[in-house]
């Protein structure tokens, strides 16, 4: 089973991703199965998509009994679930409005068209520019690549959407010597994903908060990775004690379905009117009831987050190997920073039965299902402890 699915990989799929050789056939609470039975702890859990595990009875109920009643009839209609989970996501950020979208790019790309026309419609045209953090993370798509502050994934897609400058992270000195004129936003990751699992000084946050504010920029906290509890707060931005203007979400609100999208406050409630922004598949019904039932599930979870992630840190910390450099990061979202070649451990941890990610150039990512348990969290820890000491 596993060669004829890689090879139909292989044979159809376009090339556009580094596979490791693992055919996953199903999950059951924080553990995958692959195909020959092998069983893995999941410490990446879908890159931070399945924060509620795999297969718990409340998620599998909602979307069986949503996809039986009604699966899409696209947004020119109104439909209970989203309208359900928009009343949801503002009880629980403080912010006033939603747009539903499929993905954390398609999010992105929204908040930064909010953030445009909101200049535009105070100010007029030539107030347009994003500032963003150099090692930033923003999406995929032509725009999005232009708001992302790494080189890396620039290149062969010249040219890109203009209007974006890239500051380092902290330096709020190089904020306020901009003229600003032409600047709209700044946005940016709280604690910067792909790049490497670093998180903004609260100072920074607070000063940025002060001068955006003064200048009637807009803050734009894309919280595609660090949203939806997983840094120990619904949203990154409550726990760093900052209030954004928009907020961009996805990967775990829907617990493994494809939903994502960004969240205004007051000030810029009624910025997107009709026919400014649309997507076919945005607030989609099963997705929506999904993502009702995650966050059912994800409100027992919720005050556990930090001490699972103090748990996982002080483990490692402990360990004493001579690779680890360091742990850093919030909640269950923690960067392990090494000597050595991230993707080469990584590949011996799953080897192991172990699943976790790499992020930047020296870190190795770990992004459990926020529901993970103690015990699953320990026996990751010792295959984490055996794997790595053999390369002692």
């Amino acid at each position: 089973m596993k060669e004829h699915i890689k090879n139909l990989y292989d044979s159809h799929i376009m090339n556009t991703y580094a596979r490791y050789g693992v055919c996953f056939e199903r999950g059951e609470g924080c553990t995958l199965y692959d195909t020959d039975g092998k069983s893995y702890i999941d410490f990446a859990s879908g890159i931070g998509v399945n924060s509620v595990g795999y297969a718990h009875q409340k998620w599998v109920a909602a979307v069986s009994g949503q996809a039986a009643r009604l699966a899409h009839v696209s947004n020119l209609y109104y439909t209970l679930p989203g309208g359900e989970l928009a009343a949801r996501l503002g009880g629980l950020s403080g912010m006033t409005r939603v747009f539903f979208s499929n993905s954390g790019a398609e999010a992105n790309e929204g908040m930064i068209k909010c953030a445009r026309k909101y200049s535009s419609d105070k100010y007029g045209k030539g107030r347009h520019t994003v500032v963003t953090l150099v090692n930033s993370f923003h999406g995929r798509t032509i725009t999005t690549l232009a708001a992302t502050g790494q080189d890396v994934f620039h290149k062969n897609f010249h040219p890109l959407t203009g209007g974006f400058v890239h500051v380092e992270m902290g330096d709020i000195a190089a904020l306020r010597a901009m003229d600003g004129g032409d600047v709209c936003a700044v946005m940016l990751e709280l604690v910067q994903g792909e790049g490497g699992v670093l998180p903004c000084p609260p100072e920074f946050l607070r000063e940025l908060a002060a001068l955006c504010a003064e200048r009637d920029w807009l803050l734009c906290a894309d919280e595609v990775q660090t949203g939806v509890g997983r840094c120990g707060e619904w949203f990154a931005f409550q726990k760093l004690g900052v209030q954004p203007d928009v907020v961009s979400f996805a990967k775990g609100i829907a617990g493994g379905l494809p939903l994502g999208g960004f969240m205004t406050g007051g000030k810029c409630e009624a910025v997107l009117g009709t026919g400014d922004h649309a997507t076919t598949f945005g607030a989609n019904p099963i997705c929506c009831a999904a993502a009702l039932a995650t966050l059912d599930i994800l409100e027992a979870a919720l005050p556990s987050v930090e001490i699972k992630g103090a748990r996982i840190r002080d483990g490692i910390l402990g360990m004493n190997l001579p690779m680890i450099k360091g742990v850093r990061g919030l909640g269950l979202m923690l960067g392990i920073q090494v000597a050595g070649s991230p993707r080469e451990y990584v590949q011996a941890l799953l080897e192991a039965g172990l699943v976790c990610l790499t992020a930047g150039s020296d870190t190795i990512r770990l992004l459990p299902p926020l529901v993970i348990s103690e015990s699953d969290i320990d026996r990751g820890l010792g295959i984490f402890k055996s794997t790595m000491g053999g390369f002692a």
